[in-house]
């Protein structure tokens, strides 16, 4: 008897700290939005501020009020050891959802989207950590102040669509080793990256009904700076820029629970909300497809055999595009929360609605659905 007891309270021990384990793991509310988000800008890449920086890729945020905006790619003090995965949309059962992007050992899925600069839709080919060092691959980066570096060639790919799935979108699915990277650890956006979220936010000209996709602070050299030499100026939209059919508010679509995802604690660098980001925790679905990006004309490589055709720009073509697989979107699993002033990022939490049976005298009817936060 004393040992069943002792069997049980055993169990009870894992299952407590098996929950632990997991209160680091974000549950937020995804964020759907029914019009695509625009083409991705060609721009350049500012100079690398120093060793240890890591590029994060641009990308279109939503905002409830006034719609997508742009958020300049930028430089960041990366964690050591651990590489940026950048964030994407998936377009699935007509809408299209935010997976946020995250700090991890290895490159998840990003949607198979062409972001540049070492981003080519599958892995990272900007560089690499050797120890507590990160070398940088100048076929690819614009690195001018850095001693770590490495030549290696890179195959460039004309595409700018911004999405997974859908109408005109990347038709990619996880590699493997994808998948298995989405089993791992990771960490949230770090505190700056938020900032520098929310601070794009702010600025008018950075949404895409006053810039058509052609943003003015196109990159910068730091997060938040947006002003002064560090910020580079988009040279043209991906694509002809079409304006919705919709206002924002009847572009919003309902928010989906989103799954859980296994996270390492906030760190010093790591402890505010990242709530400005519009996000989605957990990309179970990682991929593969369009091969790593152009070269920046700054950078002077060894290699004589590199494709390095129009390095100053993030798009840049020299060899047609892979041919998109005929596979099913991956299905957004979060996304951003609504925010209450107008040009704000998206902050909405919706709780999932309740269901209250009827006492048993009353004639049967169906429940009635609780109002969300």
């Amino acid at each position: 008897m004393k040992m069943h007891r002792s069997v049980r309270w055993l169990v009870f021990a894992v299952m407590i700290l098996s929950l632990s384990a997991v209160s680091f793991a974000q549950v937020a509310v995804g964020i759907s939005v029914r019009v695509a988000p625009p083409a991705l800008p060609v721009y350049a890449q500012p100079i690398c501020p120093g060793p240890g920086h890591m590029w994060t890729p641009g990308y279109w945020a939503w905002n409830d009020d006034a719609g997508y905006y742009w958020v300049p790619g930028t430089w960041v003090v990366a964690p050591v050891g651990l590489l940026w995965t950048p964030g994407y949309w998936g377009f699935a059962d007509g809408a299209y959802g935010w997976h946020r992007g995250y700090w991890g050992p290895h490159i998840g899925f990003y949607g198979g989207v062409n972001y540049g600069f070492g981003y080519g839709g599958v892995g990272f080919a900007g560089g690499e950590w050797r120890g507590h060092s990160f070398y940088y691959n100048r076929s690819v980066t614009n690195i001018t102040n850095v001693t770590t570096v490495y030549n290696k060639t890179v195959i460039v790919n004309e595409n700018h669509v911004a999405f997974n799935g859908g109408k005109g979108g990347v038709s990619a699915r996880p590699t493997h080793e994808e998948e298995m990277a989405e089993h791992e650890h990771h960490r949230e956006p770090l505190a700056s990256q938020s900032q520098h979220e929310h601070m794009a936010s702010q600025n008018k000209q950075n949404f895409a009904s006053a810039n058509h996709g052609r943003p003015a602070i196109a990159a910068t050299a730091k997060p938040g700076e947006f002003k002064g030499k560090g910020v580079v100026a988009a040279k043209s939209a991906g694509a002809p820029y079409k304006a919705p059919a919709m206002s924002p508010k009847q572009a919003r679509g309902p928010s989906t629970p989103a799954t859980k995802h296994a996270s390492t604690p906030a760190t010093a660098n790591n402890k505010s909300k990242p709530a400005s980001h519009p996000s989605v925790t957990s990309n179970k679905n990682n991929t593969a497809s369009n091969k790593a990006n152009g070269s920046h004309p700054n950078n002077v490589s060894s290699n004589k055999t590199q494709n390095t055709v129009h390095r100053d720009e993030t798009h840049a073509a020299k060899t047609p595009a892979a041919p998109s697989s005929s596979h099913p979107a991956p299905q957004p699993h979060q996304s951003a929360p609504k925010s209450s002033s107008a040009l704000k990022p998206v902050a909405q939490h919706q709780s999932a609605s309740k269901t209250e049976p009827k006492p048993p005298s009353a004639p049967k009817a169906a429940p009635k659905p609780g109002k969300g936060r």
